[in-house]
């Protein structure tokens, strides 16, 4: 063990330069998993990205290529390839190369950015086994090569080829000539794979996410992503013009109550900066830009950004926006209490962000972040800011005399004071549970056949479809631990229906009673009182049908049941085989579940040389089964199938329920026209 007189200065490392970067990454980008290999990317992207927002570039080009490496191109200024006097090196290789270097430390290259601690392409650099940078300035392409942060050149194409680093002076190379006019950056580089764990992968799912959300935020952007990695080359292209207002329209998951509100302002304030080494006073520009609207459902969906990037945590303008939401409203509804029916309650913020879609952007010169990840916006005057222009225009918007801005105004007032009214009466409901006493009688539904179980993980739900299969299933279920629900007919369309509609039908209604964990905002996934929910429906459309509008109801008011994965569709069969045995031996029975899986099993009989009888039984209802028969194939947990209904990716199935089940007609007709072309009508049930 060593003394403790024996540890001086010279046990001290210094870390100079980009060694830092390499020794500890997780400082600079967060991890080295897949999710750090993204964010070096959107690093190199967000520079071209800037570009764009400065008004040099139109169009951004990014492509994966199948040797691991990605590639950036924009077609923006160009890195400057003159020499930076302090240095002695060009302006390429400082922004490679150098820490805290770039055009965004007020030198008025850029006003509002999204790169401003200038560590992004150097960072890239450093932990990239080779980056290729090619600028395209004053009618000459240039180009500089690095490995591992450390400028030179390569023999080949590869970064595995033989290296020479750069001697003294800038190694900058002119490899061509450019047309008047045009300019450019392009990047390519292969992480480095000793510093990114080995399962790190470009995502390109979130990939593309990130290209349309930016393509939204800056109107005119085009940016293309080309994956040259599969068997096929595939290319997106991202261009919208309508800003914010149309990535509201794209986020919206639910049906509207009002049309996308704009509002847009700016302020100005003052910021103790330090400038060439002496604090002093800046006057900032802080502009606002958010678009909003109510849809009527009860989620809420805010997305906030910080001149185009995204602080997925917030931060000091979404904390201004949330507050003045609720201050006007409370103030708007104070003042119309006896119309609205509002009573002496107070809205909460819950009560006003329900339904409410919204894209909240604020652009700030050098903006104060929580670490260079940028997920927190820490700039104190932009909440003041914000407030002061949310307040003043929603307050014009609830308070104005013009008809459609009036009619719009009073619904999303309606539709507040509904969720506030609805959240005081699931809070009522709930302290009355607790109250109850166990000898009372219970109010469940009458047709309800309750289960003996009292264990929730254990038990389970079925929801079938009417009084028919309702007898059979009753004969079939085990009464220890599966419960019964029949639904009559189709029940109501919850996407098109309002939160009181919903309530106010017996369907719905006997349903939420039933799995008693409320709905909503308010639905308590420990209260359920089953641990698994099964549809069972009739294999035929009018049985799909009925458990899409069942499926619609769970993801709009009960989803965190599908997301913890418990809600089910039985997989009845389809056809009943009876196989002829010869002599005195029993007829084998076979199920099938599927058109295609039935001639598998045909073919294999033929083969086999067995008979079976004819005609072939096709079940198109539950009700056609005996007891025995509906207990083997979907009821028996031995035997049956189920198929657990998953929420993967809440926004495209948002998306398809609003096609397949919302008001607006159009997009539906058009979805049926083109599926109409694939349909075998020999296939339909008549």
């Amino acid at each position: 063990m060593a003394q403790r007189d024996e540890y001086s200065a010279r046990h001290l490392s210094v870390l100079e330069g980009l060694e830092a970067v390499r020794k500890r990454p997780g400082m600079y980008i967060g991890s080295t998993d897949s999710r750090g290999l993204m964010h070096c990317l959107w690093e190199i992207i967000d520079n071209s990205v800037d570009e764009a927002l400065a008004g040099y570039a139109s169009s951004i080009a990014i492509t994966l290529h199948p040797d691991d490496s990605v590639e950036v191109a924009d077609d923006g200024r160009g890195i400057p390839v003159d020499v930076e006097p302090r240095t002695g090196l060009s302006g390429l290789e400082v922004v490679f190369t150098k820490l805290h270097a770039g055009g965004k430390f007020g030198g008025g290259s850029y006003n509002a950015v999204g790169g401003l601690h200038g560590v992004g392409a150097s960072v890239v650099n450093a932990l990239s086994a080779r980056l290729d940078a090619k600028v395209t300035r004053g009618g000459k392409v240039h180009q500089l090569s690095f490995r591992r942060g450390e400028p030179g050149t390569f023999s080949g194409p590869r970064p595995e080829d033989e290296f020479t680093p750069a001697e003294a002076g800038s190694p900058l190379q002119v490899t061509g000539k450019a047309k008047r006019g045009v300019t450019g950056t392009t990047v390519r580089y292969w992480a480095d794979r000793e510093i990114f764990t080995p399962g790190a992968q470009f995502l390109e799912e979130e990939l593309a996410d990130r290209a349309r959300q930016t393509a939204f935020l800056v109107p005119g952007l085009r940016i293309t992503i080309r994956d040259e990695r599969g068997a096929e080359p595939t290319e997106e292209v991202f261009q919208y013009d309508g800003g914010i207002s149309e990535f509201v329209e794209h986020l919206g998951p639910d049906s509207p109550v009002t049309d996308i509100w704009r509002i847009q302002g700016h302020g100005r304030f003052t910021e103790r900066v330090p400038v060439e080494g002496r604090m002093t006073d800046v006057e900032r520009d802080c502009e606002v830009d958010i678009a909003l609207r109510w849809g009527v459902g009860y989620e809420t969906t805010v997305r906030s950004f910080v001149n185009i990037i995204a602080t997925p945590k917030g931060g000091t303008h979404l904390t201004g926006f949330e507050q003045a939401l609720v201050k006007v409203f409370r103030k708007v509804v104070d003042a119309n209490a006896r119309r609205l029916k509002a009573g002496n309650d107070k809205l909460e913020k819950d009560d006003v962000l329900a339904g409410l879609t919204a894209v909240v952007t604020v652009r700030i010169a050098e903006p104060q972040f929580e670490g260079q990840t940028k997920e927190v916006l820490g700039t104190p005057a932009a909440r003041q800011i914000v407030n002061k222009v949310v307040t003043d225009q929603l307050h014009a918007r609830l308070t104005s005399t013009k008809r459609a801005e009036k009619a719009e105004a009073t619904a999303v007032l309606e539709k507040v004071v509904s969720e506030m009214k609805a959240r005081i009466a699931a809070r009522q409901h709930k302290e009355t549970q607790r109250r109850k006493n166990a000898l009372e009688n219970s109010t469940m539904p009458a047709k309800l056949v309750e289960c003996r179980a009292k264990d929730v993980e254990s038990s389970e739900l079925f929801i079938v479809e009417g009084d028919s299969a309702l007898g059979t299933a009753k004969l079939a279920r085990s009464s220890d631990f599966q419960a019964l629900l029949p639904i009559r007919g189709k029940i109501l369309n919850v996407q098109k229906a309002s939160v009181a509609d919903m309530l106010s039908n017996a369907e719905c209604a006997a349903l939420l009673q039933v799995i008693g964990a409320g709905s909503g905002r308010s639905f308590d996934l420990e209260a359920a009182r089953y641990g698994k929910v099964v549809l069972m429906t009739d294999a035929d459309v009018d049985g799909a049908h009925i458990r899409t509008l069942l499926l619609t109801l769970f993801f709009r008011y009960m989803r965190p049941m599908i997301e913890a994965g418990r809600v089910f569709a039985a997989v009845p069969p389809l056809h009943r085989v009876e196989i002829i045995r010869s002599g005195s031996k029993p007829n084998d029975v076979r199920y099938t579940y599927s058109e295609a899986e039935l001639v598998e099993l045909l073919a294999e009989l033929e083969k086999q040389g067995l008979r079976y009888k004819e005609p072939i039984q096709r079940y198109k209802g539950l009700g056609e089964m005996d007891a025995d028969q509906l207990s083997e194939t979907t009821m028996d947990p031995a035997h049956r199938s189920l198929r657990r209904i998953r929420v993967e990716d809440a926004e495209a199935a948002e998306r398809v329920f609003d096609l397949l089940m919302g008001s607006v007609v159009a997009p539906r007709k058009d979805f049926i026209i083109e599926g109409a072309r694939a349909l075998d009508r020999e296939k339909i049930d008549a």
